[in-house]
């Protein structure tokens, strides 16, 4: 059994600026969740058939209490946050196990998906489908993998290494030195990715560090070390087989029709057929 855990947030902006291609600027409400699922639909339509999808339902998490340049929702443009509630209802009626956050972030509940999946005997691999560099610390060998939808690159525990030089499990750490941009910390001054990787491979975990390598800063990159970490027990399902798609729920007649696009449920009853 394959399972595929997909980063909603992502896919949203991604269709949401994709469209912005063809349109002008000029955004159609609720064009991006079309989008989304689509995409999620096309996986269905590929073999899928144990999924789930992650939101961040609230942009600001616990992170933002020990840090407070973490990332809010400061910058989002209102057309997009829009739609993440309307996203996550129409694919709850579409049939789709979808996680809406709110204490943690979407990477969390990916994070956790992951690993309760992964101790199901049942299941052989865990594909989970985000470009976004903190997920590689879920990957495990062969069983755990990350998708990356754009570049169709599949990377595996070897891939994590030769993409950052350090173990999946050491990517926290690699982040705190580093910095994210994305996410708002800014690593440690003078420390680029070769000397992170470097330092990781000399010494292992920040933890592990001698005093003298970091300094006054250590303390400094424990706290990046946390904003970096996934929490992986965010209590999502309890079997695997909840992820299931057994088809659209009734309701998703007037979802697609409320989205201008009736097609969908064609689309989805083909599948279910």
């Amino acid at each position: 059994m394959l399972v595929h855990l997909i980063d909603g947030t992502y896919e949203l902006f991604r269709h949401f600026y994709g469209l912005r291609r063809f349109t002008k600027g000029v955004d159609r409400p609720g064009g991006a969740v079309v989008g989304v699922l689509n995409t999620v639909l096309q996986m269905l339509e590929e073999g899928a058939t144990h999924l789930g999808v992650a939101t961040d339902h609230v942009i600001e998490s616990f992170r933002n209490e020990r840090w407070a340049g973490y990332k809010t929702g400061d910058g989002v443009e209102p057309a997009l946050l829009a739609q993440f509630e309307p996203l996550e209802k129409s694919l709850e009626a579409m049939g789709v196990a979808v996680w809406p956050m709110i204490e943690l972030e979407a990477d969390d509940a990916l994070a956790s998906a992951a690993r309760i999946a992964a101790d199901d005997p049942k299941v052989d691999k865990v594909c989970i489908w985000t470009p976004d560099k903190d997920l590689a610390q879920c990957v495990r060998a062969e069983r755990v993998v990350q998708v990356d939808r754009r570049s169709k690159r599949i990377r595996d525990a070897t891939g994590v290494k030769q993409a950052f030089g350090v173990e999946p499990q050491r990517i926290p750490d690699f982040l705190a030195l580093v910095g994210d941009a994305a996410d708002g910390y800014p690593g440690i001054a003078g420390i680029g990715r070769v000397t992170a990787a470097q330092l990781i491979g000399k010494y292992g975990a920040i933890e592990d560090f001698p005093p003298s390598v970091l300094g006054e800063q250590q303390p400094l990159a424990l706290l990046f070390k946390d904003l970096a970490t996934l929490r992986t027990d965010a209590p999502l399902f309890d079997d695997v087989e909840e992820l299931a798609w057994r088809g659209p729920r009734p309701q998703f007649t007037d979802t697609a029709a409320h989205l201008g696009e009736p097609r969908l449920v064609a689309r989805a009853a083909k599948i279910n057929s």
